[in-house]
């Protein structure tokens, strides 16, 4: 009898233990530039309430710039057009002032300093990194990209932002075995 109530509560623990390998909640990506280099680093963590996006990164243009999550986890420079459009799993409008929109992978803007540096959170309420339909973990991976301008919210199909300045690939989803 004791042995079936250690089996209640020891697999269970295996099995969520065995998911959050499968599957992270937390992972870290290196956002690139269009030669290659490295602008810093980017923290994805799954919260209730979504993604946060920590960025703390340098060598950027000052101003403010557009960036959003991509369909694919490619970044082949130097115009990063291998990231694909944006992350659009559910068939929505772009943009977050849009009034069909908004596309899972629309961030608001970012505002880098003179110094070339932006460090902010962000929150992505429409993305999980846990399996489902609106997953940055996905077969072929995501992708997070930086563009020259602002997004303004709502013109389609990327808020003439611009040009794609850095993008960062995130990791793929584990194979089963």
């Amino acid at each position: 009898m004791k042995t079936n109530k250690l089996l209640y509560i020891v697999l269970p623990a295996i099995l969520l233990g065995a998911c959050a390998l499968e599957n992270p909640k937390k992972t870290e990506i290196d956002m690139k530039n269009d030669t290659g280099d490295s602008l810093g680093k980017v923290i994805l963590q799954e919260k209730s309430d979504g993604v946060e996006v920590d960025l703390d990164l340098e060598g950027l243009p000052p101003g403010e710039h557009g960036i959003h999550f991509h369909e694919k986890g490619s970044c082949k420079r130097p115009d990063f057009v291998s990231a694909g459009n944006h992350f659009n799993p559910e068939d929505k409008k772009h943009g977050l002032l849009h009034p069909e929109g908004a596309h899972a992978g629309d961030l608001p803007n970012i505002i880098v300093g003179e110094d070339g540096a932006v460090k902010v959170k962000l929150m992505a309420p429409l993305v999980t990194m846990t399996r489902g339909k609106t997953s940055l973990i996905t077969k072929e991976g995501t992708s997070l990209v930086i563009t020259d301008n602002k997004d303004d919210g709502m013109t389609q199909p990327a808020g003439n932002s611009g040009t794609r300045i850095a993008c960062a690939e995130i990791g793929k989803e584990k194979e089963k075995k």
